[in-house]
């Protein structure tokens, strides 16, 4: 690992498959260099293929989701409040635990939905990433990045969907799609 690298922020987004794929191989090759690696999971479960196997790679730290709420759009109200408050909270301590814990890459997966739903307060998020620390690099993953987080970013790779299997019905797929 470099001594006074500049830690850089990477939005992975768009309607395309491959988001949450390019910031796991951004978490292997970082892991791969010995580098420490935090990636904070929103709005998922425990089933996708990738957890496991990240969570065995030496350097690697995946926390678990221990509370999961579905589809935003099947929530009451009030489950979307309980959820809300379970997100944020999770944002606020993987802030803390990234900084705490002098990882060298934090990637907050779908944390780009999670602000666009009101899950987690995007002005918590910039007032984190202007914060952080100078070494901390930061992946963030989802759909439709406000314009303010596009600016405070280094890279912003945005993956186009222009076929996908779901539009002739075919469900997602188990080590495929997840």
């Amino acid at each position: 690992m470099e001594k006074n690298r500049q830690g850089l922020l990477h939005i992975y987004c768009g309607d395309g498959k491959g988001k949450t794929s390019a910031a796991v191989g951004m978490a292997v090759r970082a892991a791969g260099c010995g580098m420490k690696v935090l990636v904070i999971r929103f709005l998922k479960t425990e089933n996708s293929g990738e957890v496991e196997v990240l969570r065995s790679i030496p350097g690697i730290t995946v926390p678990p989701c221990e509370r999961t709420f579905g589809f935003v759009f099947r929530m009451t109200e009030e489950q979307k409040q309980e959820a809300a408050l379970y997100y944020q909270s999770r944002f606020e301590a993987a802030a803390k635990k990234a900084v705490q814990g002098q990882y060298d890459l934090l990637i907050l997966d779908e944390i780009l939905a999670s602000c666009n739903y009101g899950m987690v307060q995007e002005q918590s998020v910039v007032e984190f990433l202007k914060n952080r620390p100078s070494g901390l690099e930061v992946v963030l993953t989802g759909r439709e990045p406000s314009e303010n987080l596009v600016e405070l970013a280094n890279y912003v790779s945005e993956i186009r969907m222009r076929k996908h299997p779901y539009q002739k019905g075919i469900p997602a797929r188990k080590g495929i799609e997840f």
